[in-house]
């Protein structure tokens, strides 16, 4: 197993590798893993730094909430340098946007084709916590998590990937009143909106995660890999294409197994 250390210059982000499994955490419990633009570019250069032989990321927060969401010190208005709101609002408009660029990157590896990722949620997600569960392929919630976007009520937008995600998983009006309301979705009803695949008791979080990523590791890894495409395709796709790309992951499948290449 290989890991590494968090601190403020990556903005409190701890990995560990066991095998196929790469286990992110937000390891600043003191501060409920408020994030910070550093963890957003740590978090798009694990997702630039993955193997091949990475099949599942676990994404989890340290202590009792998985992500507050932005550190507050973060959210003046004021002139800053440290990557806070008030810096952004003050750039040219084109640079402020690759700003969030390469932040948004931080979130959007985590549907990589090759991996398939969990974020483990125990109490509050809001803002980019919620975003940052979002943008993962799978959530088991603890029964006492919370998610929540509020960045329409504070005059800001979500924009750390989550208008996509959540409008994938939930749908148009469901994802506008979530959004423009700003009001948390507790964990049984995240479960009933299919935010959440599972919600279990706090105290068996992490044995239902490691139950999951043993399931998720035990079919072959080409055929997992090509099936995860298919289902990422299906969002997009109409029907002719879909049936098209899984004619053709089925011949490139049924020839791996009958070539033995």
């Amino acid at each position: 197993m290989t890991s590494s250390s968090p601190s403020a210059d990556n903005g409190w982000i701890r990995t560990s590798r066991d095998g196929a499994v790469l286990t992110v955490t937000l390891d600043r419990a003191d501060q409920l893993n408020a994030q910070t633009p550093a963890t957003w570019l740590t978090l798009a250069d694990v997702g630039a730094s993955l193997d091949d032989d990475v099949r599942v990321v676990v994404l989890r927060g340290e202590g009792r909430s998985f992500s507050a969401g932005l550190d507050r010190s973060l959210f003046s208005a004021q002139p800053s340098t440290d990557g806070g709101l008030g810096e952004l609002g003050r750039m040219p408009a084109e640079q402020a946007q690759e700003r969030i660029r390469a932040y948004q990157a931080g979130f959007r590896w985590l549907r990589s084709p090759g991996i398939v990722s969990v974020a483990a949620v125990q109490g509050h997600a809001i803002g980019a916590g919620a975003q940052l569960a979002l943008a993962c392929d799978l959530r088991v919630l603890a029964d006492d998590a919370s998610l929540r976007l509020p960045e329409a009520t504070l005059g800001l937008v979500p924009d750390l990937t989550g208008t996509s995600t959540l409008m994938e998983l939930v749908g148009y009006s469901r994802a506008m009143e979530i959004c423009l309301t700003g009001r948390a979705v507790k964990a049984p009803e995240a479960q009933a909106l299919g935010l959440a695949n599972v919600v279990v008791g706090a105290a068996d979080l992490d044995a239902t995660v490691a139950d999951l990523v043993a399931a998720l590791t035990a079919p072959p890894v080409e055929a997992s890999r090509a099936t995860a495409a298919l289902i990422r395709s299906a969002v997009r796709n109409d029907f002719a294409a879909q049936d098209a790309a899984e004619r053709a992951a089925q011949v490139q499948r049924l020839h791996a197994l009958v070539t033995g290449s």
